[in-house]
């Protein structure tokens, strides 16, 4: 019997799942920096930027940044590593990954960069001091399988930063969830021509797991301290672990 799993409020095959997430970001690549600032108002670089401030990494690192995209956070990083350190750009989507390369080599910025499956990492373990995942981590199919691989991948008092949707603040729900559901779609055909990919996004926000329950699936995955941030009154979160 095959095994089912949730895309956006569908229910699917997990063997599907994987192919459909393709689609959705074969679909919007082209246009995903100008819609990240549109429906974000331009917050998304300010969590991101707050996520560069807490990660603190130094001069001779090796980061990973998973689920990479257009590579912002790598972008950010390889600026603190230096010359002495390594900043792999990964993304299990062929197209995302093609859009971020060609931004960092306009930027005259070179970084290793791979089609990387987060749930099957392939590197050895403890090869790196940060583990990153920005917004993609609700895409994956098996969370903690892919939590316990990037546990596997740092080494002892490395930190796993993981930047993603969460559970708003129940005051705001309402008028989130209409913005979300009505505002987001139609913003999508009108820049990217998509407004299914864009539905898809606010259904997988509502399935992903809360702040507290994604805070224990990382400390089960091995991480011993998890620190949770919350920015913009919950929309986004910042799980912040230590590998024990």
């Amino acid at each position: 019997m095959t095994q089912q799993t949730h895309f956006g409020f569908q229910s699917v095959d997990e063997q599907e799942k994987a192919g459909r997430v393709r689609g959705v970001f074969d679909s919007v690549a082209s246009r995903y920096d100008v819609m990240n600032d549109l429906m974000s108002m331009g917050l998304h670089r300010a969590w991101k930027a707050y996520t560069v401030a807490v990660a603190a990494v130094r001069e001779g690192d090796r980061v990973l940044d998973i689920a990479g995209g257009t590579g912002d956070l790598a972008r950010a990083f390889a600026k603190r590593v230096g010359p002495r350190g390594v900043v792999l750009h990964t993304d299990i989507n062929e197209a995302m990954l093609r859009q971020g390369r060609d931004r960092l080599l306009d930027e005259g910025l070179v970084l290793p960069t791979t089609i990387c499956d987060a749930e099957e990492l392939p590197f050895p373990s403890a090869s790196f001091d940060l583990v990153s995942v920005a917004f993609g981590l609700r895409n994956m199919t098996h969370k903690e399988r892919a939590l316990a691989e990037m546990a596997r991948v740092l080494r002892s008092g490395g930190r796993l930063l993981v930047l993603e949707f969460s559970k708003i603040a129940k005051p705001l729900e309402k008028v989130y969830d209409w913005y979300s559901f009505n505002v987001l779609p139609r913003l999508g055909q009108w820049v990217a021509g998509d407004a299914q990919s864009y539905r898809y996004l606010a259904e997988s926000i509502r399935m992903h797991p809360g702040q507290q329950e994604l805070k224990a699936m990382m400390k089960t995955a091995g991480f011993g301290h998890v620190d949770v941030h919350n920015l913009t009154g919950g929309v986004v979160a910042l799980h912040a672990g230590i590998k024990c």
